[in-house]
């Protein structure tokens, strides 16, 4: 058992084979209402890349950015070098199969049009709270791609910038991903709360 756990990889697909026995039951359950079980599959896969997806964002804001400034100068390549561009590479392919599995589930379940535009088009307050949830992750996801990950790799040296581009580049990659911690708290609020409440 340790040689499967001391391998990431190889632990990581064991646990996709459980996951995948535990789907398999829950077809074998409901097997003639296809569009229940795709809701159910989308919905893990939305909650599994979300915990990845917003897991790393509260490690970059509760653990990583409070730190740095403590860890001696010698030590700092470690996390800029090897580290951070790997949790970023998480990160960011996080946001989008995060964002992607929650507009299909949101198609599929027929709301996706009501919700992005805040149950203007029914007055339904389920679709308000729920589009709200899904622009605030949208606007984490924009975040994401359009401002912390190009101002990362400047500040991690992944692309050529002196040391002040390099110094402007960490604050706004910090600014933004501490926008997306302030947005993360009243989005998760929607996305647990609308599933209780409504359904």
């Amino acid at each position: 058992m340790a040689g499967l756990l001391s391998n990431f990889r190889n632990t990581m697909i064991v646990s996709f084979l459980l996951a995948l026995v535990m789907i398999g039951g829950y077809f074998s359950h409901n097997q003639y209402d296809t569009s229940v079980f795709l809701q159910a599959v989308f919905r893990w896969l939305h909650t599994f890349f979300g915990i990845l997806w917003i897991g790393l964002l509260y490690y970059f804001n509760f653990v990583q950015i409070r730190v740095m400034p403590a860890i001696p100068a010698e030590l700092k390549p470690g996390v800029s070098k090897y580290i951070a561009p790997e949790a970023l590479f998480w990160f960011r392919w996080a946001a989008v199969a995060t964002w992607v599995m929650g507009v299909i589930l949101a198609f599929n379940r027929g709301y996706l049009i009501d919700a992005f535009a805040l149950g203007a088009t029914s007055g339904n307050a389920q679709h308000t709270l729920i589009g709200t949830g899904m622009w605030l992750a949208t606007i984490m996801f924009f975040n994401v791609w359009v401002f912390i990950w190009p101002n990362q790799k400047i500040a991690l040296g992944l692309v050529e910038g002196d040391a002040d581009a390099k110094a402007k580049a960490g604050r706004t990659a910090m600014l933004f991903s501490r926008t997306n911690t302030l947005l993360s708290v009243p989005m998760l609020v929607t996305m647990t709360m609308s599933q209780t409440i409504f359904n």
